[in-house]
Order: structure tokens, then C-alpha cells, then sequence
């Protein structure tokens, strides 16, 4: 499900895609110059372009590679606004590495996700949204043939596989309603 390598991390894809309900002092929906900067623990981030016509539901839809540590437990999305005075805060996302890594999730799979942004305050101050995929490893790829050109034992594993990716798709539609839920309630 995930690469790991022999500096002991694994490769991730992460694509930010979008911001909503985005304010500047808890009243001022923000007008324009928003990005993202990502990061992996303590690790340098990678930001995003800067976002000039999107106001307080910028779009970005850019993609980054990371190469996050095995130990990693969290990835943060920090959305700031370039004044002209620096940069502003708006929000910071801690996204547990635990919602995108194992379980019964097939590989490559790409989630969808959305996390509520906290200000310097901890107040709640909009939404970020997301996609993650963990590669998987080369060596990975291929791992489960067809059913019908393998032979029995073969065959029982490709139709285990099949079962398990009909499960984490139950799983995963579950899940989101959840959230769903959960994002109506919290707001």
C-alpha cells in the first residue's frame, strides 16, 4: 500500500485543490492572494501558487510530491494571505496521516478529503479541501493477476483482492457520509 524506502519514508501525492469560507479576523471574508504551504512533520513545505481572483473560495488544483517519513502522524495544510505587510495566517489544517495510510485501502487510491481550518486562536476559520495517494511501491505493482488466466491459488487471491476493494469502497462511502455529517454538525 505504501513505498518505503531505504530512507525509511514513504512517496505521497497531495493535491490542493481548494479553499471555502476563508476570513481574515474571524469577520472579513478574504478578498485575494491566498496560498498554501504543505508540510510533513518537521520537514520543509511546499507552497502553493498564489491564488489573485478567488477571494474567500480560492482555487489552487496543484499537485505536490512528498516524501514523508515512515514515523510521520501528521501532514499540516497552513493557508496564508500576502499582504502589504507579509503574509497573514488564516487557517491551519493538522491532517492525521492515519485517514490516507493503511487499513483496507487498495493501492493508489485517491482520497478525497476536507478538514476544517483553525486560526492562531483555534477558532474555526473555513475549509480546505484535498486529494492524497499514496504511491504504491514499484515492486507492488501487478501483485494480484487475473482470475481467469492464473492458476487456483492465484485465482482465490485475485478474487480476495476483488472482495477486499469492494469492502474499502463500502468502507469509504460510509466514511464520507460521516464527515458529511459531522461538518454539518460542527458548523
Amino acid at each position: 500500500m505504501e513505498r518505503a524506502s531505504s530512507s525509511g519514508s514513504r512517496t505521497v501525492e497531495i493535491k490542493v485543490i481548494s479553499g471555502e469560507g476563508l476570513r481574515v479576523n474571524r469577520t472579513t471574508p478574504v478578498k485575494k492572494n491566498t496560498f498554501v504551504i504543505v508540510r510533513s512533520e518537521s520537514r520543509e513545505g511546499q507552497a502553493t501558487r498564489v491564488d489573485t481572483e478567488g477571494g474567500s473560495c480560492p482555487v489552487w488544483n496543484e499537485k505536490f510530491v512528498v516524501d514523508m517519513p515512515m514515523h510521520a502522524r501528521f501532514v499540516t495544510a497552513e493557508v496564508q494571505c500576502r499582504t502589504s505587510t507579509g503574509n497573514k495566517v488564516i487557517g491551519t489544517a493538522k491532517i492525521p496521516v492515519s485517514d490516507f495510510v493503511g487499513g483496507y485501502v487498495p493501492k493508489n487510491y485517491l482520497h478525497f478529503l476536507s478538514y476544517r481550518l483553525r486560526d492562531d486562536k483555534g477558532e474555526r476559520n473555513g475549509i480546505i479541501n484535498l486529494s492524497v495517494k499514496v504511491r504504491a511501491a514499484e515492486s507492488d505493482c501487478g501483485k494480484y493477476p487475473m482470475a481467469g488466466n492464473a492458476g487456483h491459488a492465484d485465482s482465490v487471491i485475485a478474487r480476495l483482492a476483488l472482495a477486499e476493494e469492494s469492502v474499502a469502497r463500502a468502507v469509504r462511502k460510509v466514511s464520507r457520509q460521516l464527515v458529511l455529517e459531522f461538518l454539518r454538525i460542527d458548523s
